[in-house]
């Protein structure tokens, strides 16, 4: 389990978050909805360790995160797909994927025909410069890469930013089924509506603060949630 409480968290003298809480149990889909400038993406990062909080604490299965480093972060399988998908444009699809196991020792063969099997067209251009990918398949080597690295939980922020609607609804449709493989996540998502479609559980973030939360289903009810991020 995936605790944060109480962290404040600043960019220099502004208080970007406040006395922020929330809870990721095993085998859960929690998403966090909120405008642009929320605290979404920075909650997130600082549960990778890519920033410090200023108070509070983070805490895995027990064990304090707080002031670990991202790379131990990562090491206890909590990984990242950063907004704006980050692929490593000058590598193929393939160094891609082997990037996302470079702290592994094991054996990647199964996670390699999961990733593959989940997108096949990843299959068909692993010789391919990531740089040259549309940004649909970018997205799904950004979330390949992560699942190469074997993770507990995912922390996915904004997959899909920028994607035509056909490919939003697979992204949501394969991030259910990596979910339905025993694989926890974090989601960080401007569509809230399709966010509180597949999520067990969500948070609202306004200006740094949790200012609601609840089951997907009963905040996609909610009339305050429909007007302010649901367009009702």
């Amino acid at each position: 389990m995936l605790k944060i409480e109480g962290i404040d968290v600043y960019y220099g003298v502004i208080r970007a978050l406040k006395e922020v809480s929330l809870t990721v149990n095993d085998g859960e889909i929690v998403t966090l909805i909120g405008a642009n400038g929320a605290g979404k993406t920075t909650t997130l990062r600082t549960i990778s360790g890519l920033i410090r909080p200023k108070k509070g604490t983070i805490t895995f299965d027990g064990q304090d995160l707080t002031r670990m480093a991202p790379n131990e972060i990562a090491g206890l399988g909590i990984l990242q797909v950063p907004e704006g998908r980050r692929v490593f444009s000058n590598l193929t699809v393939m160094e891609n994927l082997l990037m996302g196991a470079y702290l592994r020792r094991d054996d990647i063969s199964r996670e390699l025909d999961w990733v593959f099997s989940l997108f096949p067209r990843l299959k068909e251009r692993q010789k391919q410069k990531a740089g040259t990918l549309s940004g649909g398949e970018q997205q799904m080597l950004a979330i390949s890469r992560a699942l190469m690295g074997k993770p507990r939980v995912i922390l996915l922020d904004e997959p899909s930013l920028g994607l035509a609607p056909l490919l939003v609804l697979n992204i949501f449709e394969t991030i259910k089924e990596i979910n339905g493989q025993g694989v926890t996540i974090l989601l960080v998502e401007q569509n809230a509506y399709m966010a509180l479609q597949i999520a067990h559980r969500a948070y609202v973030i306004e200006t740094g603060r949790v200012v609601m939360e609840g089951t997907g289903k009963e905040l996609l009810n909610n009339d305050a949630v429909k007007k302010a991020y649901l367009g009702g």
